[in-house]
């Protein structure tokens, strides 16, 4: 078993800046249309956890999440336009 001053050398070769690089952040400015759309729909169903759905809620569900799928199917149609390929 190595002790952790062993590890420690491994560990600290790969400083660590705080944040995310510039890819990861715009990973998340792609995705970010996604993110929010799935953010509502569990708003939605987070609503109704502890009472029954009213016809409004279950409205307000259905199209939050329509919205899900919309930002999905526009997400992969990006990125089938990036590669150059059907998705």
């Amino acid at each position: 078993m190595k002790s952790i001053a062993a590890l420690q050398a491994a560990v600290a070769a790969t400083p660590f800046d705080g944040g995310p690089s510039d890819a990861e952040l715009d990973a998340i400015e792609t995705e970010s249309p996604l993110i929010l759309a799935e953010v509502a729909l569990l708003d939605a169903q987070i609503m109704t956890i502890d009472r029954t759905p009213t016809e409004l809620d279950e409205r307000r569900i259905r199209r939050a999440h329509r919205r899900v799928l919309a930002a999905r199917r526009d997400l992969i149609n990006r990125a089938a336009a990036v590669s150059g390929g059907a998705a």
